[in-house]
């Protein structure tokens, strides 16, 4: 049976920011857009569980497999929020809020080295000058043009 999924086309617009907050997680919202435009062959330039979705669904013991599997039934942002509180790792507030803060405000020095390698010429070619990057969210946030 085939559902109609509510996607952006990934070609001509930009995922949330990763600090969008979707279920009680950062993250999360990007990934279902990203997911979302996946199943409906939209998603361009973007990838679903690449490196940043899968800090998401490794925090969560969340299957980036049955997440999608979920996401194609065509629920919406509630639905999808609601199913990953029911199918996410017991967790409690304050280790989600820990999470959630730790991407919020990672540094690039804080990151693995090869990550800082790659990022150093990423934000290099792809960041304008003028802009500054804090943290690395601001990666994204710059380059999706919210910053």
């Amino acid at each position: 049976m085939s559902h109609t999924i509510n996607s952006l086309d990934l070609t001509t617009a930009v995922p949330r920011s990763p600090r969008s907050v979707l279920g009680g997680y950062v993250v999360a919202a990007r990934v279902l857009d990203k997911c979302r435009a996946v199943a409906a062959d939209t998603a361009g330039e973007y990838h679903y569980n690449c490196p940043l979705d899968q800090l998401f669904f490794t925090f969560t013991g969340i299957s980036p497999d049955a997440f999608k599997e979920f996401v194609e039934t065509g629920a919406d942002d509630d639905a999808v929020a609601k199913w990953i509180q029911e199918n996410a790792a017991e967790k409690s507030q304050e280790e989600i809020v820990a999470w959630n803060n730790d991407l919020r405000y990672k540094r690039i020095s804080e990151m693995p080295i090869e990550l800082q390698v790659f990022l150093e010429g990423y934000i290099a070619e792809f960041i304008p000058a003028d802009k500054i990057v804090y943290y690395w969210f601001d990666v994204y946030d710059i380059e999706e043009g919210r910053l």
